[in-house]
């Protein structure tokens, strides 16, 4: 063999060791690198948006799996994380998580049971488990016991009263409803003319004066008192023109209707 060709082959093989060694190396890198774990940050607390630009550049991938409506918390924030912080994971590991929403969570009036007429104090309490906070708008006489609910407003809207329910009224979580309760005492009522009512109606119309039936007296024999005429009262309209709700009213009843009432 001549020199010549002893050194092509001596250099033929140097570059095949050249390309051997080149090329394990290569492959040492990626086997090394294959299956490397990363030890996860916490993502709870920041913003989704935040968050899914680190763990891109981290080479993990964030998926919202959950959505939850927490009261004073902005929407987007993360909440919970799975895997948890600091787990070892690879590459390309889809990190799970939960957010907060971004739109209140609401509730219906007509699923919050019945309001008109219940103890303010219990169902304020009730209503702070749904995440709702109640206040006090105002207080009114009521013949009742004091302290329960006799109107309910939301947003300057009056959504339950005695005659009134609004079921279908929407109430964002964490929002106010505002309470009128009732009152022994603090308000006036005209004294209404009984004189010449039958007892039936003049009951009815103290009642819906918010005030009360008191003693009856009975002139003569009585048969039917809802039948029976009121021929005096006390107090009189015409010596007394208002008076406390509550107070209590005397009649005095005969089954027969005088002639001077008409």
């Amino acid at each position: 063999m001549s020199f010549k060709r002893f050194l092509i082959n001596l250099l033929i093989i140097g570059l095949i060791l050249i390309l051997i060694f080149v090329g394990l190396n290569i492959w040492l890198r990626v086997y090394t690198n294959h299956g490397q774990q990363l030890e996860l940050p916490d993502y709870v607390g920041q913003h989704i948006d935040e968050a899914s630009e680190d763990a891109r550049k981290r080479s993990f991938e964030i998926i919202v799996s959950d959505s939850i409506h927490i009261v004073g918390k902005p929407g987007g924030i993360i909440t919970r994380q799975n895997p948890a912080k600091q787990a070892k994971v690879k590459e390309n590991r889809k990190v799970y998580v939960s957010v907060t929403k971004y739109s209140a969570d609401q509730i219906q009036v007509g699923s919050l049971g019945v309001l008109y007429g219940q103890d303010y104090e219990s169902k304020k309490r009730e209503l702070a488990y749904l995440e709702i906070n109640s206040t006090i708008k105002g207080r009114k006489y009521d013949p009742g016991e004091p302290d329960h609910i006799l109107e309910v407003w939301y947003k300057g809207e009056a959504v339950i009263t005695k005659n009134v329910e609004k079921r279908n009224v929407s109430i964002d979580k964490g929002d106010t409803l505002e309470f009128v309760i009732s009152q022994k005492g603090g308000g006036e009522a005209a004294v209404p003319d009984l004189r010449c009512q039958p007892f039936a109606a003049a009951q009815f119309i103290l009642e819906s004066s918010q005030l009360k039936l008191g003693e009856v007296k009975e002139l003569g024999q009585i048969t039917d008192i809802n039948a029976a005429t009121i021929v005096a009262q006390s107090p009189n309209p015409e010596t007394v023109r208002s008076v406390a709700m509550g107070r209590e009213f005397t009649v005095t009843i005969q089954q027969e209707k005088p002639k001077d009432c008409p």
